[in-house]
């Protein structure tokens, strides 16, 4: 128990505290802003991070994500624009709600169902993921290769779109991660003669530049004015949410097993678990009739959805070292600055900071109701700023975070040929997420294969003699043939028996 002791002792500092009531604010304002991600607001923060000791550095990300997945649907309630892509999945309904003036109770129910979802997902993290990492002890670089394949698999076919683009996407993250010479060859790949390449693409650059410059980007080209708040009865935010709770106990409980289980999957995320949670939901409701015309049922369960697949998306970093999404890969990147490595061993090196992180993720799912309340009461404020103050204040912040990483300009660079081609493949409905996968698996990826295959002196059937690596190479490909057999089972029944087909 000296570790649990110690963890308490780590969080509950002033200084720690503070810094999680900051980040919660922060994270608050930045999901709120339609079009500003959880991710955004995630990459910056990391560079003040670097001045921060581990536990309060991660206690800012872990707040801030908790808060901005929740804060992305004010703007989807009440301008019918998603602040964030997880609340992309129920804002008609929250929308239409409050087009007939129950704004209150839509967000009402988007925040306490949020938390539920987070908190059962924080539970679900504390019991799983020791022992996930006793196993994980037990795994090689065959097991890790399979886990990669794995991770960049679930990212192209639950992406958002079609697989193709999604596959795009990928190719694109695990093509800029080839860049430099950190490579089992150690030979410079694709630098072109420039020097400052030779350490290949500096990840946060990138990711500042995919997710944020692409934003500013948008509001430069398109320029489109936001619609005026519709006005609504005030009904409570709370009081409705008695009642839902008692109606929909199903949805709840499912919302958030679904999507804590989403987001142990490596490349998934909260807005794929948003949307299968809705899918699910509208697919068993008695009054599927009503979903998209303002009905709370599909906002309940996808709502519990989103915050359970944040805490489930922690499952696989912190135990096998593997992003569960986008936000953990930028923690990840972060836990090796402050010079630990996120995977099995971390348990047995830093136990106090794992508890930590657990103490931190119920606070966030805790704190994110009095706070919700207030950033709901002052919504209508905070997204009456002009876009035209908003965005040049996003983009300084952008370069300075830029900056930060190396004190170089480069970064600046790589963040602005990012953000252009991030501009680009949202224009062309190409999902980023697989692309950011790419660039934090792609060396993983190759060393795990090269370190194999040497161990294996060349044979490729040494990938599936271990009983462990075996699984995952068959479920991996599974993955893989599934899409297929779904086509090809839909086309027969489609078609009589006679091969023509059914009018």
């Amino acid at each position: 128990m000296a570790p649990l002791a110690d963890a308490f002792a780590l969080v509950f500092q002033p200084y720690v505290l503070m810094v999680i009531l900051g980040s919660a604010c922060f994270g608050m304002f930045v999901g709120a802003i339609p079009g500003l991600t959880a991710t955004m607001a995630t990459a910056l923060l990391v560079p003040i991070t670097f001045f921060m000791d581990p536990v309060p550095a991660i206690s800012a990300i872990v707040t801030a994500t908790a808060m901005a997945i929740f804060a992305g649907d004010i703007p989807g309630a009440l301008l019918r624009m998603p602040g964030t892509p997880a609340s992309a999945a129920y804002v008609e309904d929250s929308y239409r709600m409050t087009r007939s003036g129950r704004s209150e109770e839509a967000l009402g129910a988007a925040l306490v169902f949020s938390s539920i979802g987070g908190l059962f997902g924080t539970l679900v993290l504390v019991l799983a993921a020791p022992m996930l990492a006793e196993v994980a002890l037990k795994f090689s670089s065959f097991e890790y290769f399979w886990l990669v394949i794995l991770g960049l698999s679930c990212a192209v076919f639950v992406s958002p779109g079609s697989v193709a683009r999604g596959l795009i996407s990928l190719v694109i993250g695990l093509f800029a991660a080839t860049v430099g010479i950190d490579n089992p060859a150690g030979e410079p790949r694709y630098t072109f003669g420039i020097v400052d390449l030779l350490g290949g693409v500096e990840f946060i650059s990138a990711m500042i530049g995919l997710f944020a410059v692409s934003e500013v980007l948008r509001a430069v080209v398109l320029r489109s004015d936001r619609p005026e708040i519709a006005p609504s009865a005030r009904s409570g935010i709370f009081r409705s949410q008695i009642k839902n709770f008692k109606r929909y106990p199903t949805q709840i409980v499912r919302g958030s097993v679904v999507g804590t289980a989403i987001g142990a999957l490596p490349g998934a995320g909260a807005d794929i678990a948003a949307w299968i949670s809705y899918a699910i939901s509208k697919r068993f409701s008695r009054q599927k009739e009503k979903f998209g015309t303002g009905h709370v049922e599909g906002l309940v369960e996808a709502g519990a959805a989103n915050n359970g697949a944040v805490s489930g998306a922690w499952i696989p970093a912190l135990v096998f070292g593997i992003p569960g999404d986008s936000i953990t890969a930028i923690v990840i990147g972060v836990l090796y600055i402050k010079g630990i490595n996120p995977g099995p061993t971390v348990f047995l090196n830093d136990p106090q900071l794992i508890y930590s992180i657990f103490i931190v993720f119920f606070m966030a799912n805790i704190i994110m109701l009095p706070l919700g309340w207030v950033a709901i009461k002052g919504a209508g404020t905070l997204l009456a700023i002009p876009a035209q103050v908003l965005m040049p204040i996003i983009l300084m912040f952008c370069i300075v975070g830029a900056f930060a990483i190396n004190n170089s300009l480069f970064g600046v660079m790589i963040m602005l040929v990012f953000g252009i081609v991030g501009f680009l493949m949202e224009e062309n409905d190409i999902p980023i997420a697989p692309a950011i996968l790419g660039l934090v698996l792609g060396p993983m990826l190759e060393q795990n294969f090269i370190t194999s295959m040497i161990k294996a002196d060349g044979s490729f059937l040494a990938f599936f003699e271990r009983p462990i690596a075996a699984g995952l190479g068959v479920f991996t490909m599974l993955v893989w043939c599934l899409p297929i057999l779904l086509m090809l089972v839909a086309r027969r029944r489609n078609a009589d028996p006679t091969g023509r087909r059914a009018g």
